[in-house]
């Protein structure tokens, strides 16, 4: 829900509380860049730690380096601090969100798997959609930037509270031998070193030498431009066709609330039909949902768009992390998670810094819908070529 808050209201008053023209979206941009590139590197710091010293530390530290987002936030004047802020909240996002997928994948067996990462990203994204529609009306009644920081303070130590009073670390339950998964501890040794130790020297066989591996990865990577899509050009593209602040806020919400409850169900049938159709089908649905934008106005139109592209983020999003745990044994299967994580999230970074030269080349922001189509259709082909049809039955020896 912190991340969630800064979706709606940020891009939108950029111009009149940071003196950002609405041209400057380059500028605008700068903030999914910060977020995007310390969620990344946070997440393969996450899971390799967490290996190390259990979820519950990782999550709590999480949550502590959550405290100074909104206190930067409020308190600067400047587009940098702002800048600062996402970077706090960047790796708050990076260590808690990930500890939440890794501890849900210690508890559960592999026939729930799908079922786990759904429930998690249902109710982290159902929480990111709220926060927007609760933040776009708090800054109607209350000055934007001291409506983000209550919020924010909220939910952080609120999540903080919860991490240290209700969480325990767990053993893995799992099971399953090191060799059940393509990425074990063995595939990691080098020269006698442990796997954990030399996991960072493997970072490329996750992402390039395993092509079922690369292709996720990958697909992880382009899906974020959807997601950079939505939280800064969907905003300002709304609001340059007559949308209030409060419409904009139904209509992301509308997004949100789909993705995050569709995944509720999502992750179950993946667990039931494997990974591959409902990631397949859901990029697809995913691209439609985003170029429809372009075909005709309203809020009753932009509103069905949102909830097309939702449904597809929500079978895509969390079958993709639940088919990386799949192929990785227990042992490493957080360090794994970290990894396509890594991959998935600097996505955010290199959505922003495309999206940005895109429009100065184009100088509008309906190029960028239809690069995002395009990119959706090319990587979902690659999926469709390399990722097993058998996941997650290709565990089970």
């Amino acid at each position: 829900m912190a991340a969630g808050s800064v979706r709606t209201v940020l891009p939108v008053i950029a111009e009149s509380e940071y003196q950002l023209s609405n041209n400057s979206l380059l500028l605008i941009t700068t903030i999914v860049v910060a977020f995007g590139l310390f969620k990344a590197v946070s997440n393969i710091g996450a899971g390799l730690v967490s290996d190390l010293v259990g979820r519950k530390k990782v999550l709590v530290a999480g949550w502590l380096f959550g405290i100074p987002a909104p206190i930067i936030l409020f308190f600067s004047d400047k587009w940098s601090g702002i800048v600062l802020s996402l970077i706090f909240l960047g790796v708050n996002q990076g260590l808690t969100w990930s500890m939440t997928q890794s501890a849900k994948m210690d508890i559960v067996n592999h026939k729930r798997r799908g079922h786990a990462m759904g429930l998690n990203e249902f109710s982290g994204y159902l929480g990111v959609a709220f926060a927007g529609v609760i933040t776009a009306y708090m800054a109607v009644y209350l000055e934007p930037k001291f409506a983000l920081f209550v919020f924010m303070v909220l939910v952080v130590l609120l999540g903080l509270a919860m991490a240290m009073i209700t969480v325990r670390d767990v053993a893995l339950i799992d099971g399953l031998p090191a060799k059940a998964g393509i990425l074990s501890s063995s595939s990691t040794e080098s020269g006698g070193h442990d796997g954990r130790q030399t996991i960072l020297g493997k970072i490329f066989y996750v992402s390039w030498q395993n092509k079922s591996l690369m292709a996720l990865c990958q697909a992880g990577l382009v899906e974020k431009f959807v997601d950079t899509l939505i939280w800064i050009f969907y905003p300002l593209y709304l609001f340059n066709n007559g949308l209030s602040l409060t419409e904009i806020g139904w209509v992301v919400a509308c997004y949100g609330v789909v993705w995050g409850g569709g995944q509720l169900f999502s992750g179950w049938i993946s667990d039931h039909v494997g990974r591959w159709l409902p990631i397949v089908v859901g990029m697809f649905v995913c691209a439609l949902g985003v170029i429809l934008n372009l075909f005709n106005h309203g809020l009753i139109w932009w509103s069905f768009c949102s909830v097309m592209t939702g449904a597809g983020m929500a079978l895509l999003y969390p079958n993709l992390s639940a088919a990386v745990a799949d192929l990785s044994s227990s042992s490493i299967r957080s360090s794994a998670i970290g990894i396509y994580r890594f991959w998935r999230d600097i996505g955010y970074m290199v959505a922003a810094i495309v999206f940005g030269i895109n429009t100065l080349i184009f100088e509008d922001i309906v190029s960028s819908f239809i690069l995002v189509f395009i990119l959706m259709i090319v990587s979902n082909l690659i999926v469709f070529m390399y990722v097993k049809r058998d996941i997650p039955k290709i565990r089970i020896t």
